[in-house]
């Protein structure tokens, strides 16, 4: 990372003193600039988080370690010799927590990491209407719009992808995850504090995003790019592949529900705009076939729907 390029790092702590309005700037800058930031100091419990990484990193060794490496074998990645460019190097299970929770059908899960993973789900849930607010704040918009946005008609859709990404031979051979937008909203995750591998696009740099004990990092989806009218921005960023160590990534996707209608907001387009308005379920459907392909052209095409059969679907999703 360039030396004059700090990612920035939020303590929510002070927006409860003096420093709130240089800490909802550094929010607000974060989301113009980087459409990324790392925030410490927000609320969930160290211990409940610290038990989610020991029982998510269990679950790998007993219940996912083996069929990673099937599939590696299956697909013939066990033995690297040319780049891969259609696969990623990861292992995944997903949680939907809302409209309705599938805990309880996950069936390789203990008891007591199904009960934390609720309880965790619940409060990154919280967390996630209270920055949405703060982003509101800054905006200019009133406060609970973007809530009011994703709700639709039967609340917003929230799920959680647990990933795991193995150690791997040849790192320069295949990505970890391959570059992309997030298609939704704000996405909370809890990544792996010692085991770097999440990148972003910076300026036309790859820019690491260091890994901090308990904290989250935050990124914005292209709903809220859409909504705000492109003041903020979702963000290329992908996943490289490690030599050594097991990388743990949990992320929360707090997203607008599927008859949710987004648009631009009102007070946020001064003339014309760029960006389209669509209900998101139709959205999603045009990504899941070009997750891994720039955003614009999917832009553009929810502008001109007969132009969504144009793009070249190469990717599926998981849409919660």
């Amino acid at each position: 990372m360039e030396k004059n390029m700090k990612f920035p790092v939020v303590d929510l702590s002070k927006l409860n003193g003096e420093e709130r309005d240089q800490t909802m700037a550094l929010i607000n800058e974060a989301c113009e600039n980087w459409g990324f930031f790392e925030i410490v100091n927000h609320g969930l419990p160290h211990d409940l988080m610290d038990k989610i990484e020991k029982m998510t990193k269990e679950h790998y060794k007993t219940c996912q370690e083996q069929k990673f490496n099937d599939m590696l074998k299956s697909k013939g990645l066990d033995n690297l010799q040319t780049e891969v460019e259609d696969i990623d190097w990861e292992s995944t299970f997903y949680v939907r927590h809302l409209p309705q929770s599938n805990l309880s059908d996950i069936s390789d899960v203990s008891d007591e990491y199904r009960t934390a993973m609720k309880d965790f789900g619940k409060r990154l849930e919280n967390l996630a209407e209270e920055l949405l607010d703060l982003l509101c704040e800054n905006l200019g918009l009133e406060k609970g719009y973007l809530k009011k946005v994703f709700h639709g008609t039967k609340g917003p859709t929230f799920g959680t992808k647990v990933s795991n990404y193995p150690p791997c031979p040849k790192p320069e051979m295949i990505k970890g995850l391959r570059a992309h937008t997030d298609a939704g909203g704000i996405i909370l995750l809890f990544q792996d504090d010692k085991v770097s591998g999440l990148q972003l696009l910076k300026d036309g740099d790859w820019i690491d995003v260091p890994p901090l004990n308990h904290s989250i990092v935050i990124n914005l989806g292209d709903q809220l790019e859409v909504i705000t009218n492109g003041k903020y921005k979702s963000v290329m960023h992908r996943v490289v592949t490690q030599q050594e160590g097991n990388r743990m990534s949990i992320a929360s996707f707090y997203n607008p529900g599927n008859d949710a209608e987004i648009s631009p907001a009102t007070s946020l387009v001064e003339k014309d705009t760029e960006y389209p308005s669509f209900v998101f379920d139709d959205y999603m459907k045009l990504y899941a076939g070009v997750k891994f392909q720039p955003k614009e052209p999917r832009f553009a095409a929810m502008k001109n729907a007969s132009a969504v059969t144009e793009l070249n679907p190469t990717a599926a999703v998981e849409t919660f």
